[in-house]
Order: C-alpha cells, then structure tokens, then sequence
C-alpha cells in the first residue's frame, strides 16, 4: 500500500481515482441513500437530500450514471417516471459507507458528549 513518495505520482493511486468517483458535495449523500432505500425516484432523493437543486441533483445522477455506480431506469408511462439504484459496481461501495457511517456515528457521540461535558 504505501511505497516509496518519490517514486509515486499521487494521481495514479488507487485512492485518488476512487476519491474523484465519489468526491463530490452531494454524490455521497445520493449513494448513501441509494444503499439505504435500494430503488429511489429523483423527487425522492431530492426531498430526502433536502438543500439541493434540480439542476445539481441532475448533474450529480448523471455523473454517478457515467462512473458506473447508479442504473437509471426509465418507465414508459404517460407521466415520466425514473427509479435510480445502486448498479452492480456501486454495491462495493456499500461496506465503505457502512464504515462511514459508523466512524460518523462515533463521531457524533463524542461530540455530544464533549458538548455536554463543556456545558457542565
């Protein structure tokens, strides 16, 4: 995993191409959701999401798409309806994001109880 630094170029690691998959300000938000609740429409996600536009949340499901880490499936019915889920390759992220949720978790408890103990 770690080698010599003068003989490596940071940009050919396997940690910055997975970075610049899911970096992004709301591309893990959409992939977390996507584990969690399997099949999602975009009003779903939009609403879940919360503080995001259409236009951002449709740049980020196109990209997502394009990497490989979403399916989008689209039904032929008289009022457009898309359902987005995680594809095959997305699935390997779920471990990853599970890790993160837990280390976010902790993360949360110490800071509330840093919170707390600050306040006493």
């Amino acid at each position: 995993m770690f080698g010599n630094i003068f003989e490596e170029n940071f940009y050919e690691t396997g940690f910055c191409k997975a970075i610049l998959k899911i970096s992004g300000k709301y591309k893990l938000c959409v992939l977390y959701a996507l584990a969690e609740f399997k099949i999602v429409r975009f009003n779903e996600l939009k609403r879940y999401i919360g503080k995001i536009s259409v236009k951002t949340l449709t740049s980020v499901l196109r990209e997502l798409e394009r990497d490989g880490l979403i399916e989008r499936k689209e039904f032929p019915e008289k009022v457009r309806r898309v359902e987005y889920s995680l594809s095959e390759h997305g699935k390997t992220l779920i471990p990853i994001l599970e890790t993160l949720c837990e280390w976010g978790d902790f993360y949360k408890n110490e800071t509330n109880f840093l919170t707390r103990l600050m306040k006493h």
